[in-house]
């Protein structure tokens, strides 16, 4: 299969190349040339399938030829140490609780496979790579812990000063070695600028093999998708009432993730982008304009985007329609207020604690359902274990929360960072003339 251009279609390379260049040349981010229906065969004995069988056989769907099967499948052995556990929170509502990686959060999934994959390419060619990634927060550590020490692998680590948890900070600052972390004086949406444009300056591009570990890499986003069928393996067989799942949402990666894999045949009656005030695709369901906005900061800070990289991809899946794209995807917005309302009434209620992107998703389900005349399965995303977010959710709960042995062991360490301004010449400073 051949992946092209949300730019354009003329763009159109292997699975390889996506991978090594993460990024078109002209800008764009690279999509399936086609999403097909998953074989009848796939469904058979679909319950009795590991997380492995599963996930092997939806990426296969896409990877077929790009590498051998049995390549293949070590990558998802490695990448895959850890499960995505559906955890009833009320009757018909379930949390899919994504934090059980070593990072403790969802970008775990996608950064191991992409490492996974990236290894095995650097193997093969001998040559040296550079992973550059703007982080709002959990993608750094995910990519950090991913890549870390891998030969032939260099990774800088970008991300806003002061906008993320401390927790968050630490997994990605105190590992050294081949992780060496930018602390940018500016915004998530301020880091993802200075990437985009170290990727398009012919200069840098001279002297280091750039690619990306954010979401815009496509081996970053197809493995998003295994955990949405893993949800429904995991649902109480024989159910028939519609599915919803109900997504936070910042830079819209986990979100394109699972409407492909509802073109892709599995089941999902609809969507929620659940967004913080940062709500421009939100807005972009309700009006049909898109317009970036300045991110704002919130106690949810990993959707702290105000221009999603995704989006390009949304509109590519439903060839910019926006009447297409309703039908499957509700959008809406809440503020810190209600986000820890949200934590500590679930917490009264039920005895289950979210973390701030976990509520968000809670309650655009809730609002979701409140305004369906369906009755529905519903499922949210647990994305971020509610430690990395200590101080907001004890806040919430009057409650105490232990920290994990992972987070406990990093928060005695120091932090190592290089400070840069919101500058690109900074930028191409440090990987112009860094080893």
């Amino acid at each position: 299969m051949k992946f092209y251009s949300t730019s354009s279609k003329n763009i159109q390379v292997s699975f390889e190349e996506a991978v090594w260049q993460g990024m078109a040349a002209d800008g764009g981010l690279f999509v399936p040339e086609t999403i097909d229906q998953l074989p009848e065969n796939f469904w058979r004995n679909f319950f009795q399938k590991s997380f492995h069988q599963i996930s092997f056989e939806v990426a296969s769907h896409f990877l077929k030829g790009a590498l051998p099967d049995d390549d293949l499948k070590k990558i998802i052995y490695q990448a895959l140490v850890f499960d995505a556990p559906l955890v009833k929170v009320e009757s018909t509502i379930f949390a899919l609780e994504l934090f059980h990686g070593p990072t403790l959060a969802f970008k775990d999934f996608g950064a191991r496979f992409l490492a996974a994959v990236l290894g095995y390419q650097t193997a093969r060619k001998q040559e040296e790579i550079t992973i550059l990634v703007a982080t709002s927060g959990d993608t750094g550590s995910a990519v950090a812990h991913g890549f870390f020490n891998l030969p032939g692998i260099q990774v800088v680590v970008l991300y806003p000063s002061g906008k993320v948890s401390e927790s968050q900070e630490k997994q990605f600052t105190t590992l050294g070695g081949n992780v060496t972390a930018l602390e940018v004086e500016g915004t998530f949406d301020d880091c993802q600028r200075l990437v985009k444009q170290a990727f398009g300056d012919g200069e840098i591009k001279r002297k280091r093999i750039l690619t990306s570990a954010n979401s815009i890499n496509i081996a970053r986003l197809l493995p998003q998708m295994f955990y949405y069928f893993r949800a429904f393996q995991q649902l109480p067989q024989g159910t028939s009432q519609p599915v919803v799942i109900s997504v936070p949402s910042g830079n819209f990666g986990n979100l394109t993730a699972g409407l492909w894999a509802k073109k892709m045949g599995l089941p999902v009656d609809r969507f929620v982008a659940a967004t913080n005030i940062n709500d421009v695709v939100p807005e972009y369901l309700r009006t049909q304009i898109f317009k970036s906005i300045d991110s704002k900061t919130t106690i949810s800070n990993a959707m702290d985007v105000g221009d999603p990289s995704n989006f390009t991809r949304m509109m590519a899946l439903y060839s910019r329609d926006h009447a297409a794209l309703t039908k499957d995807v509700s959008g809406y917005k809440f503020t810190d207020e209600e986000t820890v309302k949200a934590i500590r009434e679930v917490y009264r209620a039920f005895n289950y604690i979210m973390d701030p992107h976990g509520a968000v998703g809670y309650l655009g389900l809730k609002k979701y359902l409140t305004s369906s005349n369906f009755s529905s399965i519903g499922i949210f995303l647990e994305t971020a274990h509610p430690a990395k977010f200590k101080e907001t959710v004890e806040k919430s709960i009057a409650t105490s929360i232990q920290l994990p042995e992972p987070l406990l062991k990093l928060m005695s360490k120091e932090k190592k960072t290089i400070c840069i301004k919101n500058d690109f010449m900074e930028l191409k400073e440090y990987l112009l003339n860094s080893d």
